[in-house]
């Protein structure tokens, strides 16, 4: 297929905008970018697509989300509010959590997929729970990523808060999971499909269990110091902060994953500097939750591989990447912090640098090679757009909305906002009956 016509933003390391360009897909990668009228002369048979001057970009990578946290919209928590984010934990999460069956996992799944498609995010790193329906609960969710269309990096999330044989079923689910894409490499799912092992959170995670979860895992994906309680179990727990002690057990390194690192301190930050671990950030639920901003300018500036996350708020990242500039600037009372460039850098090239320790080829990127992710945007900018002052467009000009079609893997998702993978309707009429029973047994916690 030649998509010609367009306004091509590369993503590469110049982040060209091609006017007048086109890009040819052979399969599920891109072949060429190059002049319209060259590649038109050169394909004469290729199937084509005119972009009637629309942008043509990469989709986007989401570095952090929770597909499970689909069925907190609306819903009642009994009693008066969450004074704290330990609360917030107790009374909504880890109650939602044990409140899921596989039913209620591969809808919410459905969802967020759906979401993800129309919001153009076509890579999700996800991060499951759903301790009364462990077992299988990685295929489930899977399943539904292979029938959107979309890539995806799947995990299950061991903790002990809910004792060791759950535990260990977490465990034994992230093990069974990887072995099982392993036995598929070379398929679709295989290249669409990845794994990484899980983990909740220090603050409860046993030593016994970190050393358990080491031995089955070189690769691995944890929320670290969102609040200040995971700092003061670990010391409490260690005499080391969050990191160290993850350290330890060897849960750093580069193709691991800390999510959030709000509390973390600069000895910290250096030994995840050192270990080449990726950091991601969550504005929008960071703010959400109360529990701070990141410093995520000074990370950046000592060149830790931060990251851009949802943490299961909606999949539209170019929303996430506005909140993470103005997060930024208000709490450092100094419109200098970050900026609309570093901003899309996190959502972009750092984003693309995480996708890329788990597929074989880049995602994210507009060049001959790469998967043939790719979205069109209806966003006719009123004033210049170039290379130069791109980020600014993203962030003060663009939104999900103005995402028109969807291709994944040279698949099309979605054209002219109509979905061809996930029936849209069906999937949210089957997701309000599963939801409903997912609430009732929540609320039968209380």
């Amino acid at each position: 297929m030649l998509i010609h016509n367009a306004t091509v933003v590369t993503f590469d390391g110049e982040n060209r905008v091609l006017d007048g360009a086109a890009v040819r897909i052979d399969g599920a990668i891109i072949a060429e970018v190059g002049a319209e009228a060259d590649l038109l002369a050169r394909y004469p048979d290729d199937e084509r697509w005119d972009a009637q001057g629309m942008l043509l970009m990469p989709g986007q990578i989401c570095a952090h989300t929770h597909f499970y946290g689909a069925f907190s919209r609306g819903m009642y928590i009994p009693g008066p509010p969450a004074k704290d984010f330990p609360e917030i934990l107790e009374k909504l999460w880890w109650r939602l959590d044990k409140a899921l069956d596989l039913e209620g996992v591969r809808r919410s799944a459905e969802v967020c997929l759906v979401d993800a498609i129309r919001n153009g995010t076509t890579t999700l790193i996800d991060h499951h729970a759903s301790q009364r329906a462990i077992d299988g609960s990685l295929d489930v969710i899977a399943e539904a990523v292979e029938t959107s269309g979309l890539r995806a990096v799947l995990c299950y999330e061991v903790t002990d808060r809910d004792g060791p044989e759950a535990a260990q079923a977490g465990i034994r689910e992230n093990v069974r999971f990887m072995r099982r894409l392993r036995a598929a490499e070379g398929s679709d799912i295989g290249e669409r499909v990845a794994a990484t092992f899980g983990l909740h959170a220090s603050l409860t995670l046993s030593d016994e269990t970190l050393q358990a979860c080491a031995s089955e895992g070189d690769a691995f994906h944890i929320h670290v110091a969102e609040h200040p309680a995971d700092e003061y179990d670990s010391l409490a727990k260690s005499d080391k902060r969050a990191v160290e002690r993850l350290h330890g057990f060897g849960i750093t390194g580069p193709r691991s994953i800390m999510a959030h690192c709000i509390h973390i301190d600069a000895w910290e930050m250096a030994l995840l500097r050192e270990s080449g671990t990726f950091v991601t950030h969550q504005p929008r639920s960071n703010m959400n939750n109360a529990v701070g901003a990141a410093e995520v300018t000074a990370m950046l500036r000592g060149g830790l591989p931060v990251c851009l996350g949802n943490d299961g708020f909606s999949n539209d990242m170019f929303a996430e990447m506005k909140v993470a500039d103005m997060l930024q600037k208000v709490a450092h009372a100094d419109p200098r912090y970050l900026g609309a460039d570093k901003a899309v850098a996190m959502a972009v090239h750092n984003n693309r640098r995480l996708a890329a320790q788990f597929f074989d080829r880049p995602a994210g990127i507009v060049t001959p090679g790469a998967y043939a992710d790719l979205i069109l945007m209806d966003y006719y900018p009123t004033t210049p757009l170039t290379a130069d002052n791109l980020p600014w467009h993203i962030l003060f000009g663009m939104s999900g909305g103005h995402v028109h079609s969807t291709i994944v893997h040279g698949r099309v998702l979605m054209r002219d906002r109509e979905l061809a993978t996930m029936d849209e309707a069906e999937i949210a009429a089957q997701s309000r009956v599963a939801a409903a029973a997912t609430w009732d047994r929540y609320w039968a916690m209380f």
